[in-house]
């Protein structure tokens, strides 16, 4: 019995990458999923110094906000198809654009004023004209029918949200959205600009598009420097977390209503999150409140530097640095995109959706 459900997990696995090899892959959102794009541009939200990329494979800085692999990397290594690269890379050329690319940039947020702090960043609407611009590349390169069958075909990523009560709401005490709106109401305004936002995606030929939500926003340890007092998460930015993910699911439901079909796919990523940090001996870790790469309390304060405290072994630590999961956490995180069930993914996973897509 074992063994027959061995084969039967190899045989979809087998089928999962069978069907993402001439699968282009898209990534829009901030700097969970950047590969790179601020390193083009003079913005402080940047990973370009040491020691970020220490696992990677060059154990080079690349721009990613990670010790090494971020997510989209990861999703691209488990379906066997190449890494996108940056869009404002000059590597971005050719051959190379049939393969997709990642749009995504450090401090941005659904909001056009999330991350005004940063400056020069590139905002979800800019994000969304360069998938335009890419488009038309691409048809430059294959033909205009070809270029809108490559990304009716291809896999989207997007990650918004955190930014926009980290870097906005919250960023600082009496902010001006927080006196704009009470909270509640700041997260239907944010879910509203989301589904815009969606809906010009869908517009733009996107059709399968994973949609993660925040993670829990007052554990990470940038949080607990600030906010907490005895190591727990901050409640107020839990609050925003706690109202945020439901209202974000069930407008994706809505949007699937009216497309008739399923178009956008939840990642329950807070959940997920949420297993390695208040568990973390379970997957190995041996702390998910102290970052590995930091300074002050839980290395929370400030960011990752060359003077920075950092730990040895990065496998034990569940944040690389005040703010992002080390390269161990995201893998854990990509798993339950791949196989979790609907407590984590839906209405499916992203190997149910490979399967299904392969046999279209």
């Amino acid at each position: 019995m074992a063994s027959n459900i061995i084969i039967l997990m190899m045989i979809m696995v087998l089928r999962v990458v069978e069907g993402a090899a001439e699968r282009a892959f898209f990534v829009f959102g901030d700097s969970l999923v950047d590969t790179g794009n601020n390193n083009y541009l003079a913005t402080s939200a940047r990973a370009d110094s040491p020691p970020y990329g220490i696992d990677y494979p060059t154990h080079r800085p690349t721009g990613r906000f990670s010790n090494g692999l971020n997510i989209p990397d990861i999703i691209s290594e488990k379906l066997g198809i190449q890494p996108t690269l940056p869009y404002l890379s000059p590597e971005l050329q050719g051959e190379k654009l049939l393969v997709g690319a990642n749009f995504a940039s450090a401090g941005v947020g659904v909001l056009n004023d999330t991350g005004i702090q940063f400056v020069n960043i590139i905002r979800i609407g800019q994000q969304l004209e360069y998938f335009a611009e890419y488009q038309k590349r691409v048809g430059a390169l294959i033909g205009s029918e070809k270029a809108k069958q490559l990304v009716k075909e291809g896999l989207v990523l997007i990650t918004l949200g955190g930014n926009d009560f980290v870097n906005n709401y919250y960023l600082v005490p009496f902010s001006v959205r927080s006196r704009q709106y009470m909270l509640p109401d700041y997260v239907s305004y944010v879910i509203s600009e989301y589904k815009n936002v969606l809906q010009k995606l869908y517009s733009l030929g996107a059709r399968r598009v994973i949609v993660t939500g925040t993670g829990p926003l007052g554990c990470v340890p940038a949080e607990l420097a600030q906010r907490s007092r005895d190591g727990s998460c901050a409640d107020d930015l839990q609050q925003a977390a706690v109202l945020f993910n439901p209202q974000l699911v069930e407008m994706l439901n809505g949007l699937n209503s009216e497309i008739g079909s399923h178009v956008f796919v939840a990642a329950n990523t807070n959940q997920m999150h949420l297993d390695f940090i208040t568990d973390p001996q379970a997957f190995g870790f041996v702390t998910s409140k102290v970052a590995c790469c930091g300074q002050g309390p839980y290395n929370g304060m400030g960011l990752c530097t060359p003077l920075s405290n950092l730990c040895s072994n990065r496998d034990e630590y569940a944040f690389w640095d005040p703010f992002h999961p080390t390269e161990k956490a995201n893998r854990i995180i990509v798993e339950q995109i791949l196989t979790g069930t609907t407590d984590y993914m839906h209405p499916m996973n992203l190997s149910t959706i490979m399967v299904m897509d392969s046999k279209a």
